[in-house]
């Protein structure tokens, strides 16, 4: 009887293996970026300083020492380096397993190191938060660290120049919606998802509980979206809210509706947004538009322009190219003007390559 019981559970545990999978997949990219008027925090050496040390005795009496010209330490905000070397690793860890009925369950974490955009230096990788999906069929249930209505809305992000995609056709909006970290814990929340045909629907659930003088009070948020495809074109539509925390925070709003579409090698999106945010400098339409055509084979260019009707929007205009070397590796950069209310426009540019595995 035991040979049998050994045996048997051999054999689930083998079945179990068999069932799961593990993968591992993302992207390396490393190049020059160029930001005009960079600045960043730096360790700061305040040289001269006279410092007073006390110490007290046994006896009570006291002894005063001062030192003049001595250097202290601590941090500080100066301009840098407006050209540095800007990296990125993107290791994406997914634990998958699927039932005998065919309902699919997902784990994901996610390693990644950046530059410090700051002061050029490197940052160590890290893990985010973890996030969990059930999927069957055209479902689909994300919990966790999960990424929203918006930021899972077709055409949202549209074509973004540059190695760093540093230009965007949303850049007006000012809401802080439901999104995926991929350095940070991310929000503990809930995103639903249901697609059949050429429909889809989404939704997402962010529980938040905050204090007002000393008594809890929340202020969660949630959004839906709408998506249709017909013919080469693609529309969607969202809308979110953040509650109210008493007084103090105003309830805060976004609607966005995109329009994408695919002619050949031209590729195009157009972005529209009303946001309704604490900031009443920053409330207003967003509007922004991007486009993409490919020249040739393996060269792609790449356009993107996003502005605000609010006084502190910011406007965002470039143009990038992808030059695609095979393999999953391809030549990027890009180069676009940034700015933000009555500011001064910052030029940025950067070039570089990217490979996936």
């Amino acid at each position: 009887m035991k040979k049998v019981l050994f045996a048997s559970t051999a054999l689930i545990a083998t079945a179990s293996v068999a069932a799961a999978e593990v993968k591992f997949s993302g992207y390396g990219r490393f190049g020059i970026g160029y930001l005009e008027d960079r600045t960043g925090v730096v360790t700061n050496f305040n040289t001269g300083v006279t410092t007073t040390t006390t110490t007290t005795t046994a006896s009570g009496a006291t002894n005063t020492n001062t030192n003049t010209g001595q250097t202290t330490t601590n941090t500080t905000t100066v301009s840098t380096d407006e050209t540095i070397l800007v990296s990125r690793f993107r290791l994406n860890i997914d634990g998958i397993a699927e039932t005998d009925g065919g309902v699919r369950f997902e784990a994901r974490v996610r390693l990644q190191a950046d530059e410090n955009a700051g002061n050029g230096e490197a940052n160590a990788a890290g893990l985010n938060g973890a996030r969990f999906s059930v999927i069957y069929g055209g479902l689909r249930v994300d919990a966790g660290n999960v990424a929203g209505s918006f930021d899972n809305l077709a055409n949202y992000y549209g074509n973004e120049p540059g190695l760093e995609n540093f230009i965007g056709q949303y850049s007006g909006v000012d809401y802080s919606f439901l999104g995926y970290s991929s350095t940070g814990a991310g929000s503990n929340a809930v995103f639903f998802q249901y697609a059949v045909g050429d429909f889809a629907f989404g939704a997402s659930y962010d529980q938040a509980t905050f204090g007002l003088n000393g008594v809890a009070d929340s202020a969660d948020r949630w959004d839906i979206s709408f998506t249709y495809s017909f013919n080469n074109f693609t529309a969607a539509v969202a809308y979110g809210e953040t509650s109210a925390i008493g007084d103090v925070v105003e309830k805060q709003s976004l609607a966005v509706l995109t329009l994408g579409a695919e002619f050949g090698d031209f590729s195009g999106t157009i972005f529209v947004a009303d946001d309704d945010v604490a900031d009443d400098a920053l409330n207003g339409t967003a509007y922004g538009l991007s486009a993409a055509y490919n020249v040739g084979a393996a060269t792609t260019l790449t356009f993107a322009y996003g502005d605000g009707s609010a006084d502190n929007d910011t406007q965002q205009y470039g143009i990038g190219a992808i030059y695609d070397l095979g393999g999953g590796a391809s030549l990027r950069g890009g180069i676009g003007q940034s700015k933000a209310g009555d500011g001064d426009s910052r030029l940025r540019a950067d070039f570089g390559a990217q490979f996936n595995f």
